[in-house]
């Protein structure tokens, strides 16, 4: 017969490793959340956040027939394009912060050469 001290020492060791295993497991998984706003609210999925841009770009009339490129990842916004003079850009930039959800805005805007 084994020495009852023993089966303690290797219960022991079992329920550490054990334990131990459980811990690494639930300390490996993720939380997904969903990314938050300034003001608190749930941002939108990317393509609904780049077609409210888009809607908000055509219903300025100086932004209207400017060939605009809107990207979305995870709430920051990208402009790409031409325009004819800085204030278009400052417009577009200021219309496109002023859009629920738009996390930041990255300019990549540049002025026709005339």
């Amino acid at each position: 017969m084994r020495n009852p001290r023993y089966r303690k020492i290797r219960l022991l060791i079992v329920t550490a490793c054990a334990l131990s295993a459980s811990v690494l497991i639930n300390g490996c998984q993720s939380a997904a959340t969903p990314p938050a706003t300034a003001t608190g609210k749930i941002a939108p999925d990317d393509a609904t956040l780049a077609a409210r841009v888009k809607q908000a770009l055509l219903a300025d009339a100086g932004l209207r027939s400017l060939p605009i490129s809107v990207a979305t990842y995870r709430g920051v916004v990208q402009l790409s394009g031409y325009v004819d003079s800085e204030a278009q850009i400052q417009s577009a930039l200021a219309v496109t912060r002023g859009v629920p959800g738009v996390q930041s805005v990255s300019n990549d805007l540049h002025i026709r050469a005339q």
